[in-house]
């Protein structure tokens, strides 16, 4: 076990799988009951039984607390130009009347698609910060998570979750809004229904390092001096500073320290969500599926976004597919029967499309790729027969 990559220790070591959906206990956070129904289908029911009118009005008030008296910018929504963003921002300019600043950390390579999305949205009526991070080091940083994390996408994850907040504190707007509580629509942590914003200074994981318990700077010390690659990177403390938290003093001086979640005042439909950008922000799908899944309307901005579901599955034996299925079954649109056959046929596909760019983009070569990815096989997930990797616990099994 890698030592950095700490959310696997403690996994459970008997594959379980939700009775209702189709994730399964090896979900960081997320729990089954005796019944072997996950905390994230609990909290579909009591999603059902929310009086969304009255959210509406706890919405309204929220806004009407922060809303610009200048006509200058008053809320910060973090954006890469997909369905999510693209419905948050359009409904709080279009519907609510606030002046929505719209903030994007880069990709680690755009797809055309992705980068058709972004414009589109701008386009559709707003302004937009998008910052571009110093490519050499994203380049060295990426290979250092892919070999320390099992997941080179764990840079584009911290700069998305930190750098909005840094241009929040920097243009004094104290207001900040996401999309979804991927703990509820998810993950389904109990603590986090209730909570209509995530506040980062009661939650030493955002400060500490976010999701993987590890912060960036420890990582990239143990990388200069391990690592031939990274040993004479010419960078500073710039370079670094967006892939890390704020400052608990700045937050606290500037009252800045918390990000708001629509789906918290708003029911959330991904799958209506991008209907709605369609119409309205110019959204486009895939032109084909994306690898490892069914559907063409989600995570289509990088090109190397499929390698951090595919190495999602390696480590955890859940792939995109999983993830989309489950969601689906929650939300009424497929049956779990029919999320199993999707799964059986979908979920760990290689992302083949993108692979050559991924290496050139890493500096490694296809024999060292296959060495990092079987490093992060758990036993308890994983057998080899006859010259092959398979799952030991598969959901059609189980089922």
């Amino acid at each position: 076990m890698k030592k950095f990559e700490k959310q696997l220790l403690d996994l459970p070591k008997e594959v379980r799988w939700c009775k209702k959906c189709t994730i399964s206990n090896q979900r960081p956070r997320l729990t089954l009951d005796k019944n072997d129904i996950c905390t994230a289908c609990h909290n579909l029911g009591y999603k059902d039984s929310i009086d969304w009118h009255k959210r509406e009005e706890e919405l309204l008030l929220l806004l009407d607390q922060h809303r610009s008296k200048n006509d200058d910018w008053d809320v910060i929504v973090p954006s890469s130009g997909g369905k999510d963003s693209g419905y948050v921002a359009h409904l709080l300019k279009y519907k609510y009347g606030m002046n929505p600043l719209l903030v994007t950390w880069s990709p680690l390579s755009y797809t055309k698609v992705g980068l058709e999305n972004f414009y589109n949205l701008n386009n559709s009526g707003f302004q937009n910060i998008k910052y571009s991070h110093n490519g050499l080091l994203n380049k060295k940083l990426s290979r250092l998570c892919f070999e320390e994390f099992g997941d080179a996408f764990h840079t584009f994850i911290l700069g998305q979750v930190y750098f909005p907040v840094h241009i929040a504190l920097k243009l004094n707007i104290k207001l900040i809004f996401y999309g979804e509580n991927g703990e509820l629509e998810y993950a389904g942590d109990p603590a986090s229904k209730d909570k209509p914003y995530k506040d980062f200074l009661e939650d030493e994981a955002w400060i500490n390092g976010y999701l993987k318990g590890t912060p960036i700077n420890e990582l990239v010390k143990y990388g200069i001096e391990n690592k031939d690659y990274m040993k004479g990177t010419i960078f500073n403390k710039s370079d670094l500073k967006f892939y890390n938290p704020p400052e608990k003093k700045e937050m606290l001086d500037k009252g800045i320290s918390r990000n708001y979640f629509m789906n918290y005042f708003i029911k959330w439909d991904p799958q209506e969500n991008y209907y709605y950008c369609a119409k309205n922000t110019g959204l486009k799908p895939n032109p084909e599926r994306s690898e490892g899944t069914y559907s063409k309307y989600a995570s289509l901005d990088d090109k190397f976004d499929g390698f951090h579901y595919y190495m999602r599955y390696i480590k955890l034996g859940l792939g995109r597919c999983v993830e989309d299925t489950s969601h689906e079954i929650r939300d009424g649109l497929i049956s779990r029967e029919e999320g199993i056959d999707l799964i059986k046929k979908y979920d760990g596909e290689f992302p083949q499309k993108y692979f050559k760019e991924f290496l050139n983009y890493l500096e490694i070569d296809e024999k060292k790729f296959w060495e990092i990815v079987d490093s992060w096989r758990l036993e308890h997930i994983w057998e080899k027969k006859d010259d092959k990797w398979l799952l030991k616990n598969p959901i059609w099994k189980k089922n």
